[in-house]
């Protein structure tokens, strides 16, 4: 039996948990928010997140993070970006035995911008972890925890490691695949979610399948244009951490950016969405990061909807107006 300590009490880290010990392992979550503590321990559930769900009284949670780790072979991350650097300091003063990370968490480092592998390698040395490895993939853990069947890839630049958490999470319903290309699938798994505001604010404009389908492919397009310059591969854009994750974002309402943008789209303003959002919504930030990227470093590639998406989120602009000129831009051919 292999000991996991997930890093994270919410919803990704309950369902997860149970994907691993469904296949047999030992699962230990670690947070900081009581009553999710409580309930997982005492209730066996976690209300907050899932309200029909009980779960198996072998998946426990602690709020002590040396409880955690002790014996772990594994430290999965599925706490929001902002928090994850803080996290891994602790970390690295607690472990007395070399484990693998496994980052299940999308976005960019809060404090440097950086790709959340980069993050964990800045903080950990190879002394302390071997290669990092990420899941990513079409998964929202309300359909994982309920053992709906889900493809993901498991991506490191190692491919035994990819292999090693290809094999400690597959089952009959969770099915695993391997990459190599940690650039493009972790920028992809960051991009995807700016679209996806996007996606909810036509949505809540009133537009219909056939707005949501154009600007799905052409956010597939956009994101695959940035994550090549950044050094990732094209291919990766077509397969699950590419259009897989792309699709499940903009079209479900699982996802909290797009509810987020459905939210901006309905009132056709972000101020007050901005002003008193308290859920964890990667793609407000991400945004910001790609046009200030893009803007500043990268003036070959055209990122129009991530440029949208920042005039509405950051400027105020009025969303229909912006997605009525993102219909009158100049005309041209489709490439891919």
């Amino acid at each position: 039996m292999i000991k996991i300590a997930i890093l994270g009490t919410g919803s990704w880290a309950t369902g997860l948990a149970r994907v691993l010990r469904d296949n047999g392992h030992s699962v230990m979550l670690y947070g900081i928010d009581q009553g999710e503590i409580d309930d997982i321990n005492l209730r066996h559930c976690n209300y907050k997140y899932f309200r029909d769900v009980i779960l198996e009284d072998d998946i426990i949670a602690t709020s002590s993070l040396e409880e955690a780790l002790k014996d772990a072979s594994y430290i999965l991350i599925t706490i929001p970006t902002q928090y994850i650097r803080e996290t891994l300091v602790k970390v690295k003063k607690l472990l007395n035995h070399k484990v693998t990370i496994i980052n299940a968490s999308k976005g960019f480092d809060m404090n440097t911008n950086m790709r959340i592998s980069d993050t964990i390698r800045d903080i950990l040395s190879s002394e302390d972890i071997n290669p990092v490895v990420s899941l990513i993939g079409p998964s929202h853990a309300e359909e994982v925890v309920e053992r709906i069947l889900t493809a993901v890839c498991s991506v490191s630049l190692n491919e035994k490691y990819a292999k090693d958490v290809q094999e400690l999470f597959s089952n009959r319903y969770f099915r695993v695949y391997t990459s190599t290309d940690e650039i493009g699938a972790e920028y992809g798994a960051a991009y995807k979610n700016v679209i996806a505001v996007a996606s909810g604010i036509i949505a809540g404009l009133g537009y219909g399948d056939n707005s949501r389908a154009a600007l799905i492919t052409r956010g597939l397009h956009e994101m695959s244009l940035y994550g090549v310059v950044k050094g990732g591969n094209r291919e990766t854009y077509f397969g699950l951490t590419g259009i897989g994750d792309l699709v499940v974002t903009c079209s479900s309402v699982h996802s909290r950016n797009f509810q987020a943008g459905l939210e901006i789209g309905q009132s056709n303003r972000a101020v007050n969405f901005m002003a008193h959002n308290t859920k964890t919504c990667e793609g407000v930030r991400t945004c910001k990061v790609i046009h200030d990227d893009v803007h500043q470093y990268h003036h070959d590639i055209e990122t129009p909807i991530v440029d949208a998406v920042y005039q509405v989120l950051y400027e105020n602009a009025n969303p229909k107006e912006i997605v009525e000129k993102l219909m009158e831009r100049e005309l041209k051919a489709e490439h891919f």
